[in-house]
């Protein structure tokens, strides 16, 4: 390792040992970095120096900022972090609020006055807050006023003894500024910034998981990997341009809306349009008004926008990434119908950054995600870490320049093994090297001695006229070991159209077992209002294991 620009080393101290690490992927050219690295530097100041300060980086529905004008903003904010709150290079910093100008500029800020960001979902509660703020020693926060009270009651509840300032922001109104605000700090401070000295491999964030299993972990992630998921997926995968206006919905907070909706439009030279909330609906208005041309979002807001496309004027967009869960191919076709746009399918994880597997455009091979993102390789091995042959189900090994570094946790020896990263997704590859997801390792169901994906069941249920969204889980069963059973959220009308819902739960089972392999339909079948999800879209199928069978 290079040595630290951290003065506190708290986050170096608790990286895993290096027999536990990754092996990193570091030999590309686009990913030699030097030994000394800021990203925020490397996002936002390399953009001046090439002469694009005049250029817009950010958009919201009401304004516009350059370049220049985020420049002048993060420095001012790092100023303030490094100066009148006293904080130095390692310090942890609670990041909370929405997508908005200010949420952005005060993350490259942190990142880079040499600190170490924690950004949190806006929707996190107190008891949520907690755990995150004690694990990474959080010394500071800055946190949008509207959503200070569940940081305050976390502030009384945690065990932080090295918590200090709290400093509040207000995005919704830029022509004020209110004593005592992060903004009215801002206003005294100098408008250049000497970005940090900091090693390629000091710690720039903590990213959290977002709790799809109910037990979220901390990954730590270098300088050198947010700029290495910026120059590769978007690059080989996205061919973005500098003319480029990107939009989606997940939140900043989640390394899959840190990349896709800052570090890469921004590394690019392009612009941002960043909305604090968005409905199926508004995204589509957005992408309309503003000639949105990349577009990040989960698998069920295409599956929603596609009924609504035909609406909207989308000529604008080219590029359409999903990511988060599994991508139906219902969902995928329909999109492709009402669009004429291919959806670029990604996978990736918190603990690589960002995207590992993907393919665009021509590429794309129907039921596949795609192929390993030049950089980054992958193969599919059975429990002894052996490849298994073309087709054959295994458990999905990744290894790249980004990989997973946990915040003192022991599931990292399960999660890197000899030096690969394994990511808990089972998969198959073709000969031909295309990835095919089948499920999450804990969503592979054992029924009667058979394999049975439930993602797979998903697809099938999606293709039905009735089904609007669905969660298939497998439930204990003495006979069988465990059954498929699908929670389902209806369209309006259907069970009534159907004659009531065991009328309709029998239509759905006999059309899964015309679609895909009869053994694979579900045995149980659960109307439901709602699914539960993460706020990135995310379904949370642990909470489905956990409710009690009807």
């Amino acid at each position: 390792m290079f040595p630290t620009a951290h003065v506190d080393t708290f986050t170096r101290d608790n990286l895993p040992p290096s027999s536990l690490l990754p092996q990193f992927l570091l030999e590309r050219p686009e990913v030699r970095y030097p030994a000394r690295l800021n990203a925020a530097a490397e996002l936002l100041d390399r953009m001046l120096s090439a002469g694009h300060g005049d250029a817009i980086a950010l958009r919201t529905d009401e304004a516009s900022c350059t370049y220049y004008q985020l420049y002048v903003r993060v420095n001012q904010i790092a100023h303030a972090l490094r100066g009148p709150m006293g904080l130095v290079p390692g310090n942890r910093v609670l990041l909370r609020g929405p997508n908005n100008p200010m949420m952005a500029a005060c993350w490259l800020a942190a990142v880079k006055a040499g600190l170490v960001v924690v950004a949190t979902m806006p929707l996190l509660r107190a008891r949520d807050l907690v755990p995150v703020m004690e694990k990474a020693r959080i010394n500071a926060a800055l946190c949008d006023v509207r959503l200070h009270e569940e940081l305050l009651l976390a502030r009384a509840q945690a065990q932080c003894p090295e918590l200090g300032p709290m400093l509040w922001f207000n995005d919704g109104d830029g022509h004020r500024v209110t004593p005592g605000s992060l903004e009215a700090l801002c206003s005294a401070q100098p408008t250049r910034f000497e970005a940090c000295d900091t090693a390629q491999d000091d710690v720039a964030l903590i990213a959290f998981t977002s709790g799809t299993t109910g037990n979220p972990k901390g990954t730590m992630h270098f300088h050198r990997d947010v700029l290495a998921a910026s120059d590769l997926f978007p690059h080989h995968v996205m061919d973005t341009r500098a003319t480029d206006v990107f939009c989606g919905t997940p939140p900043l907070a989640f390394t899959f809306g840190l990349g896709g909706l800052l570090c890469f439009p921004l590394r690019a030279g392009a612009s941002t349009l960043l909305i604090e909330r968005l409905t199926p609906e508004t995204l589509l208005a957005a992408i309309e008004r503003h000639r949105v041309t990349c577009c990040f979002t989960a698998p069920t807001y295409y599956r929603q926008m596609a009924a609504l496309a035909s609406g909207f004027d989308l000529s604008s967009l080219r590029q359409c990434v999903s990511a988060g869960e599994a991508l139906p191919d219902a969902t995928r076709q329909a999109w492709k119908t009402a669009t004429g746009i291919e959806i670029t399918d990604g996978i990736g994880s918190t603990e690589l950054f960002h995207m590992f597997i993907g393919s665009s455009g021509p590429d794309v091979r129907p039921g596949a995600i795609g192929k390993p993102v030049p950089g980054y390789r992958a193969r599919v091995v059975d429990d002894r870490m052996n490849t298994v042959p073309p087709g054959t189900i295994g458990r999905l090994a990744v290894q790249g320049p980004t990989g997973c570094k946990y915040l003192a946790d022991e599931r990292q020896r399960s999660y890197v093994q000899q030096g690969w990263n394994l990511t808990g997704d089972i998969f198959t590859m073709d000969a031909d090297g295309y990835f095919f997801y089948q499920a999450r390792s804990d969503d592979m169901i054992i029924s009667s001695g058979y394999n049975i994906a439930g993602p797979e069941v998903e697809s099938a249920l999606l293709l039905h006229e009735a089904v609007a969204e669905c969660g298939v889980i497998g439930e204990p069963d003495e006979q069988r070991g465990q059954i498929v059973a699908a929670f389902v959220v209806p369209r309006p009308g259907m069970i009534e159209r159907y004659g009531g819902e065991a009328a309709l739960a029998a239509a759905l089972q006999q059309h899964v077992k015309d679609t895909i392999a009869p053994f694979k339909y579900p045995r149980r079948v659960e109307f439901r209002d709602s699914l539960p999800r993460t706020e990135t879209g995310k379904l949370q199928r642990f909470k489905l294991r956990q409710a009690p069978s009807a």
